[in-house]
């Protein structure tokens, strides 16, 4: 769990935006954002200000600031009286000592002692997450009115078709003969079963298509495109088409779908160069493998401006799960084959090793920075879902096919590495 504490930070700059850059007192280079309602008013730029922060795996977020407390001035004076006796100087030789050697000793005294500190890491702005989109929940309403219509000896013919097309019925059919055979009476003829389901299958098609598109039409600014494609695209069934009930509505439903590819294509877009230019990396890179339509290509510019980013926070002090989180992302976007650090890590576990053996195939200059053998002849891999506990967030565990996905798969834990 984070935990805060309290440290001297210096105001370094204040944007167009009004939000400002800060550093630790005494460092050489800026290391967050804070907004401007944060700053006490009056306050100018490069003062030295105590702010409460809370660190992470994610770096250091600024939750609070203050202006140093002034000291008071002390009301009694030092009154110096003359001493009789002679001036002798006085002189004092220091011994020399080095701080490391001291920050070394102190370091003994706890757990860790003698190890080299970490990179640290800086949280960068958050981006607003649009909302999910709605799916799709159907009624039953013209369905039903078919149903009303149909006399009782047919419903049950008629859910079957519902259910799973004339193949449904015949299986139904089959098994009832079974079990009549089974028992010695005499089976059912099948041959006039399927034509009644035959005979109806036209009216529950046009029904159950019709109560899909009502829906989607209620919620067609927000309805998940996947859901509003396959509407539209099951207009186009024959069945569906001649039915002059469908044709108005269908006609609607698909020039709302070409409308709202192109909106999401530029919010996908968008999102991904905003979140390059605030330095989330790993959403990025997360954003630029689902497009919202297959096949959509991406832009070259905007390629290279996520491979360099991409490469950038691959530095060689970088944890192996600083490496770890970048590669899985990248190796399913559309850039994998552009990211090219410079050099390995200084550090590589096993951990390291066996993802960037895992995503070999998709990133073989990955492999060979590593010095990694690819075969050629491997499958390639899928990316890795991630299962939490919900009461405990740290123990995440790989994703197991039958277990729930989780709902936070998309954060990214550390999308800017400083030294």
């Amino acid at each position: 769990m984070p935990m805060s504490r309290r440290i001297e930070i210096e105001l370094t700059s204040k944007r167009d935006d009004g939000t400002w850059t800060w550093r630790a007192a005494g460092a050489r280079e800026p290391k967050g954002v804070v907004e401007d309602s944060m700053v006490p008013a009056g306050t100018a730029v490069h003062a030295v200000v105590r702010a409460e922060v809370e660190t992470d795996l994610d770096g250091t977020r600024v939750l609070s600031i203050a202006l140093p407390k002034q000291k008071a001035e002390k009301s009694n004076t030092l009154q110096l009286l003359p001493n009789e006796k002679p001036f002798e100087a006085v002189t004092k030789q220091l011994s020399k000592k080095d701080r490391d050697n001291k920050r070394g000793r102190r370091d003994k005294k706890g757990p860790g002692a003698g190890k080299p500190s970490r990179p640290r890491f800086e949280t960068p702005p958050e981006v607003p997450m649009r909302p999910k989109p709605k799916r799709l929940k159907a009624g039953r309403v013209h369905v039903d009115e078919v149903l009303a219509e149909l006399p009782e000896a047919q419903r049950a013919i008629a859910e079957k078709v519902l259910q799973g097309g004339i193949p449904a019925v015949r299986a139904a059919v089959e098994e009832q003969n079974k079990q009549a055979v089974a028992e010695g009476k005499e089976k059912i003829p099948a041959e006039g079963l399927i034509t009644m389901a035959e005979q109806l299958l036209p009216k529950l098609r046009v029904a159950e298509w019709r109560d899909r598109a009502e829906a989607a039409n209620k919620i067609i600014a927000d309805i998940d495109l996947r859901d509003l494609r396959s509407v539209v695209v099951a207009s186009d069934d024959p069945v569906i088409a001649r039915d002059e009930t469908t044709r108005e509505l269908a006609t609607k439903l698909k020039s709302a779908l070409t409308d709202r590819q192109k909106s999401e294509l530029d919010n996908w877009l968008q999102d991904i160069r905003t979140a390059v230019e605030v330095g989330r990396v790993v959403r990025a890179l997360k954003l630029s493998s689902q497009p919202p339509k297959a096949g959509v290509p991406f832009p070259p510019d905007l390629a290279l401006q996520l491979a360099a980013a991409t490469s950038a926070s691959l530095t060689t002090d970088a944890p192996s799960e600083r490496w770890i989180t970048v590669l899985e992302a990248a190796a399913f976007s559309p850039i994998r084959t552009q990211v090219i650090p410079p050099r390995p890590a200084d550090v590589v576990t096993a951990d390291l090793t066996k993802t960037v053996t895992r995503l070999g195939v998709l990133m073989p200059q990955i492999a060979a920075l590593y010095g990694v053998e690819v075969d050629p002849k491997a499958p390639a891999p899928r990316p890795l879902r991630v299962q939490r506990d919900p009461k405990n967030a740290k123990t995440a565990k790989p994703f197991k096919k039958g277990a729930p996905s989780s709902k936070k798969d998309d954060e990214a834990p550390t999308d800017t590495v400083s030294s």
